[in-house]
């Protein structure tokens, strides 16, 4: 790879709230820290198809900037809160998001080019942060793929007596294929029909 650079040229928007600049007080300067305390209300995308942070709610940053060796580690906490649709009942909640961030932003051509592929590292691109994706990764990995309003939640609710809703605990009713209900009712067994 003599002559090519190994990252192609990127550039981060210096205006953007989720962008830092650690020029002045981080840049290869180990030992150094920086707190960083601020609320960012979030862009699009920012959750997964049933449960997210919805557009414009704040992302509360609790955040310590520390100059290392290779980079910038960002360290942290990040909390907002997120609205949901229950997988079993389909009713909107919300829910509050606390997660830990962990992050190094290494610098370009660091030694961590040696020791990682290229997509697990964050870079240091014109001496700022971009801390967006790594919030965003740390925020989706925290919510649930099927997210309940309540552990509990006894699902839709329906007129029929006979809906799963509705069964009491501890006590199993199962409908068998009509196909095989003769063999049920000679046989017996633990999945008896509750249908007359």
């Amino acid at each position: 790879m003599t002559g090519e650079k190994k990252h192609p040229e990127s550039t981060v928007d210096a205006a953007s709230p989720w962008v830092v600049d650690v020029a002045r007080e981080l840049l290869r300067r180990p030992g150094q820290m920086k707190p960083l305390r601020r609320d960012v209300a979030a862009p699009e995308g920012f959750g997964l198809e049933m449960i997210g942070v919805p557009v414009g709610e704040p992302i509360h940053l609790d955040l310590r900037l520390e100059s290392v060796m290779e980079g910038v580690l960002a360290s942290g906490t990040v909390q907002t809160d997120v609205v949901g649709e229950c997988s079993r009942c389909l009713e909107s909640f919300t829910d509050h998001v606390d997660v830990d961030l962990t992050e190094l932003y290494a610098y370009p051509d660091s030694v961590t080019d040696d020791t990682a592929d290229e997509d697990e590292v964050s870079r240091i691109v014109d001496e700022r942060i971009d801390l967006e994706p790594a919030v965003r990764d740390a925020v989706l990995l925290e919510l649930p793929v099927t997210p309940l309003c309540r552990e509990d939640c006894p699902g839709v609710e329906s007129s029929d007596p006979e809906a799963w809703a509705f069964v009491p605990a501890g006590e199993a009713r199962e409908t068998i294929d009509p196909r095989w209900a003769a063999l049920q009712e000679k046989y017996g067994g633990a999945g008896r029909s509750t249908e007359n």
